[in-house]
């Protein structure tokens, strides 16, 4: 039996079966595994994981009188936070997926190329281009304007050596979103853009050996990392006329509303609104891509998880608009309707999140590949309803990308 339990009533024996919190957390290659080590524990009380998951079936488990979050009582709080984001409506947008898709791929491409020049720069001792830095902001922000989906879902597929600078391009791109979900003005919104742009600046002065390390990272190394919103935050002042709320994003979004992240330990109040959305943005890029050590999550799956650790880890109020402006199933996920096909979403709707467009394309009751075909769940005609999130890891679907982007399977 799975129990949520807090990290102060690990004891040796039980068994592990998951950290409550993304993998760059923990010291810990695995993540299920019996507890035999007094020393493990120790690690895991000094990282920020604050609860884990046990499996009572396969270790010892909690006295009778301790308290836990059955697995049923955990789905039923994150279903019921997602629930919560779900209210209301989002936007609309100006020009469908398969319009924007190509657009917004050579824009990826193009600013990831912009990106990868600017941190070779800043190793070089040369100070970053700010103007140049907003023009490549800008064009992010068009295509957001045009299709609010495309270019984030394309960001997401980014290879593991690309990761540094692509993972800049995304939070750029969910930072605009997010802003605009939050109703803030234009101008706040291309600032926010260019906060995420460079919240991760300081990452070009890390030790490369470190940066590109193809494998969990040691404590040393993990600390080191740690240093980086400190690093880019002095690089960005040396600019001059830069935005407050740049250098704010680059310095907090490791921040933790419980008062658990780097480098200030910083509470709820203490964050301002700006770092809250880069905390929430960069969390959700990191744990959907693929690394070297270790596969990205589905979008879907991610979010669910976000939703378990949203109290303590991110303001609730910034966490609900970043899943309306993503969806709560977001574009790429793979899910199963309830007539048993699986498929893929590929565009939200303005009904509902709950409503997405998905292109079924195999059948759970032949166990057979199916004719693609376009299943818009909002449609008043439409009886068909998601049932559940699915697993790719399960399924090893090999077009998945290519299945919900149109795009050849390298167009990442």
């Amino acid at each position: 039996m799975l129990k949520r339990i807090r990290v102060e009533q690990l004891v040796l024996g039980m068994h592990i079966k998951e950290f409550c919190g993304s993998w760059m957390e923990h010291p810990f290659w695995r993540t299920s595994f019996v507890i035999t080590d007094p020393h493990d524990i120790q690690l895991i009380l000094g990282s920020s994981i604050k609860e884990v998951w046990i499996d009572a079936d396969k270790g010892v488990d909690i006295a009778a009188d301790e308290a836990a979050v059955s697995e049923v009582e955990s789905e039923a709080q994150a279903e019921a936070e997602l629930k919560q984001a779900s209210l209301g409506t989002r936007q609309t947008m100006a020009v469908p997926l398969n319009v924007e898709i190509e657009r917004a791929a050579q824009i990826c491409n193009q600013s990831k190329q912009a990106v990868f020049s600017m941190f070779q720069e800043v190793r070089m001792g040369k100070t970053v281009d700010a103007e140049g830095a907003q023009q490549l902001v800008d064009e992010i922000s068009d295509s957001l304007a045009r299709n609010a989906s495309a270019l984030i879902s394309l960001a997401r597929l980014k290879t593991a050596d690309d990761y540094t600078y692509m993972h800049s391009v995304a939070v750029c791109a969910m930072m605009i979103a997010l802003a605009r979900q939050l109703g803030l003005d234009e101008a706040q919104t291309r600032l926010l853009g260019l906060a995420g742009l460079l919240h991760d600046l300081g990452k070009a002065v890390m030790p490369m050996e470190v940066l590109n390390k193809p494998g969990k990272l040691t404590d040393a190394e993990f600390g080191i990392m740690k240093s980086h919103p400190e690093a880019g935050h002095s690089l960005l002042q040396q600019v001059g006329k830069l935005d407050p709320v740049v250098l704010d994003v680059c310095l907090h979004h490791h921040e933790k509303t419980d008062g658990s992240g780097y480098p200030e330990g910083l509470k709820d109040s203490e964050i301002s609104l700006f770092a809250k959305m880069g905390a929430v943005c960069d969390v959700y890029d990191a744990i959907t891509s693929n690394r070297p050590y270790k596969s990205g999550w589905d979008p879907a799956e991610s979010l669910r998880k976000m939703a378990e650790w949203a109290d303590g880890h991110f303001d609730q109020t910034v966490f609900r608009a970043f899943v309306k402006s993503v969806g709560i199933y977001p574009i790429g996920s793979l899910v199963r309707l309830a007539s048993g096909r699986i498929g893929v979403v590929i565009e939200q709707t303005s009904k509902s999140l709950t409503t997405p467009c998905v292109k079924v394309f195999f059948s759970t009751k032949s166990n057979l590949r199916i004719p693609p075909e376009i299943v818009d769940l909002s449609h008043p005609s439409c009886t068909d309803k998601i049932a559940n999130r699915e697993d790719p890891d399960q399924w090893h679907f090999p077009d998945l990308n290519e299945l919900w982007s149109g795009l050849p399977s390298s167009g990442g």
